[in-house]
């Protein structure tokens, strides 16, 4: 049994039990989420599409975090221009709970 749900601007394959990172959402940890399922696979029967599946999918915000610091460096070559800088990209944990 799987499921695919969009947020974000991206798609993810999520299973029950399961602990998918997204884009940060705004909720508090504890809060249960919804999201409707684009592609549902359930007992060997697969839906696709919006209007088709009915399918939600429910899941716990386990926590909210920010990623690993990547560095960013902009160089212009013989200009003597030099950008250093870091970002860190916010998320948000979820434990799928049931998909249904």
């Amino acid at each position: 049994m799987f499921a695919i749900i969009q947020t974000g601007g991206k798609q993810y394959k999520v299973k029950p039990d399961s602990l998918v990172k997204v884009e940060k959402l705004d909720a508090e940890v504890g809060a249960k989420v919804e999201f409707k399922a684009l592609m549902a696979e359930i007992d060997g029967k697969v839906t696709v599409g919006t209007p088709e599946t009915n399918v939600k999918v429910v899941a716990e915000v386990t926590r909210q975090g920010r990623g690993t610091k990547i560095t960013v460096f902009k160089y212009k070559p013989k200009k003597r221009v030099r950008r250093k800088i870091g970002h860190r990209q916010p998320f948000t944990e979820l434990k799928i709970i049931s998909i249904g």
